[in-house]
Protein backbone atom coordinates (compact mmCIF):
# COMPACT_ATOMS: atom_id res chain seq x y z
CA UNK A 1 0.00 0.00 0.00
CA UNK A 2 1.15 3.42 -1.05
CA UNK A 3 0.70 5.70 2.31
CA UNK A 4 -1.05 9.23 1.98
CA UNK A 5 -3.19 11.28 3.55
CA UNK A 6 -6.32 9.53 4.54
CA UNK A 7 -9.51 11.73 2.72
CA UNK A 8 -12.50 10.11 2.20
CA UNK A 9 -14.20 7.07 4.67
CA UNK A 10 -13.81 4.34 1.38
CA UNK A 11 -9.61 5.40 2.02
CA UNK A 12 -9.95 5.13 5.53
CA UNK A 13 -11.62 1.48 5.07
CA UNK A 14 -9.06 0.65 3.36
CA UNK A 15 -6.02 1.62 6.17
CA UNK A 16 -8.22 -0.35 8.39
CA UNK A 17 -8.56 -3.51 6.46
CA UNK A 18 -4.41 -3.62 5.69
CA UNK A 19 -3.74 -2.30 9.08
CA UNK A 20 -5.81 -5.46 10.25
CA UNK A 21 -3.80 -7.53 8.01
CA UNK A 22 -0.48 -6.48 8.68
CA UNK A 23 -1.64 -7.54 12.74
CA UNK A 24 -2.63 -11.14 11.92
CA UNK A 25 0.56 -11.18 10.12
CA UNK A 26 2.36 -10.10 13.64
CA UNK A 27 5.03 -7.97 11.47
CA UNK A 28 8.06 -6.97 12.75
CA UNK A 29 7.87 -2.95 14.35
CA UNK A 30 11.32 -2.38 13.12
CA UNK A 31 10.95 -4.41 9.63
CA UNK A 32 10.12 -1.81 6.42
CA UNK A 33 6.13 -3.24 6.73
CA UNK A 34 6.33 -2.53 10.53
CA UNK A 35 7.52 1.23 9.61
CA UNK A 36 4.75 1.59 6.87
CA UNK A 37 2.12 0.32 9.50
CA UNK A 38 3.40 2.70 12.37
CA UNK A 39 2.70 5.60 9.62
CA UNK A 40 -0.59 4.09 8.78
CA UNK A 41 -1.75 4.12 12.27
CA UNK A 42 -0.72 8.04 12.45
CA UNK A 43 -2.73 8.53 9.45
CA UNK A 44 -5.62 7.05 11.15
CA UNK A 45 -5.76 8.70 14.22
CA UNK A 46 -5.20 11.70 11.83
CA UNK A 47 -8.34 11.17 9.83
CA UNK A 48 -9.86 9.82 13.01
CA UNK A 49 -9.26 13.39 15.11
CA UNK A 50 -10.76 14.97 12.63
CA UNK A 51 -14.07 13.00 11.94
CA UNK A 52 -14.48 11.48 14.99
CA UNK A 53 -13.59 13.90 17.70
CA UNK A 54 -14.81 12.86 21.35
CA UNK A 55 -15.69 15.48 23.48
CA UNK A 56 -14.27 16.22 26.63
CA UNK A 57 -16.18 15.19 29.95
CA UNK A 58 -17.91 17.49 31.93
CA UNK A 59 -15.38 18.64 34.49
CA UNK A 60 -17.46 18.54 37.72
CA UNK A 61 -18.24 14.97 36.90
CA UNK A 62 -14.47 14.27 36.41
CA UNK A 63 -14.13 15.96 39.84
CA UNK A 64 -16.52 13.48 41.40
CA UNK A 65 -15.69 10.51 39.36
CA UNK A 66 -12.32 11.08 41.40
CA UNK A 67 -13.49 11.57 44.52
CA UNK A 68 -15.35 8.39 44.05
CA UNK A 69 -12.41 6.65 42.83
CA UNK A 70 -9.98 8.20 46.30
CA UNK A 71 -12.93 7.24 48.47
CA UNK A 72 -13.29 11.22 49.09
CA UNK A 73 -16.41 12.78 50.56
CA UNK A 74 -17.82 16.25 49.81
CA UNK A 75 -16.45 17.17 53.31
CA UNK A 76 -12.74 15.98 52.32
CA UNK A 77 -12.57 18.78 50.19
CA UNK A 78 -13.79 21.52 52.85
CA UNK A 79 -10.79 24.06 53.87
CA UNK A 80 -8.61 23.33 50.66
CA UNK A 81 -11.15 23.62 48.05
CA UNK A 82 -13.73 26.10 50.48
CA UNK A 83 -16.44 26.00 52.62
CA UNK A 84 -18.63 23.12 53.19
CA UNK A 85 -21.76 25.09 51.22
CA UNK A 86 -19.35 26.01 48.70
CA UNK A 87 -18.10 22.29 48.20
CA UNK A 88 -21.70 21.25 47.57
CA UNK A 89 -22.49 24.44 45.34
CA UNK A 90 -19.89 23.21 43.67
CA UNK A 91 -20.40 20.09 43.17
CA UNK A 92 -24.14 20.57 42.20
CA UNK A 93 -23.35 23.06 39.63
CA UNK A 94 -25.09 25.96 41.56
CA UNK A 95 -21.41 27.75 41.96
CA UNK A 96 -19.39 28.07 39.03
CA UNK A 97 -15.81 26.43 38.61
CA UNK A 98 -13.15 29.05 38.67
CA UNK A 99 -9.74 29.14 37.26
CA UNK A 100 -8.10 28.89 40.52
CA UNK A 101 -10.58 25.80 41.35
CA UNK A 102 -9.77 24.09 38.07
CA UNK A 103 -5.85 24.35 38.59
CA UNK A 104 -6.21 23.26 42.55
CA UNK A 105 -8.29 20.57 41.21
CA UNK A 106 -5.75 19.93 38.40
CA UNK A 107 -2.83 19.58 41.08
CA UNK A 108 -5.13 17.44 43.30
CA UNK A 109 -6.40 14.92 41.33
CA UNK A 110 -4.32 14.94 38.11
CA UNK A 111 -7.16 16.03 35.84
CA UNK A 112 -6.31 17.34 32.66
CA UNK A 113 -6.40 21.07 32.18
CA UNK A 114 -8.18 20.57 28.69
CA UNK A 115 -11.22 19.01 30.96
CA UNK A 116 -11.98 22.22 32.39
CA UNK A 117 -10.97 24.66 29.08
CA UNK A 118 -13.60 22.51 27.60
CA UNK A 119 -16.64 23.04 30.28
Amino acid sequence: MQLKTITTKKEYNAYLEWVDDLFDKKVKPNSSEGEKLKVALLLIKQYEDEHYSIPYPDAIEVIKQKMEEQGLKNKDLVGKFGSKGYVSALLNKRKPLTLELAKLFHIEFGIPAEVFLAS
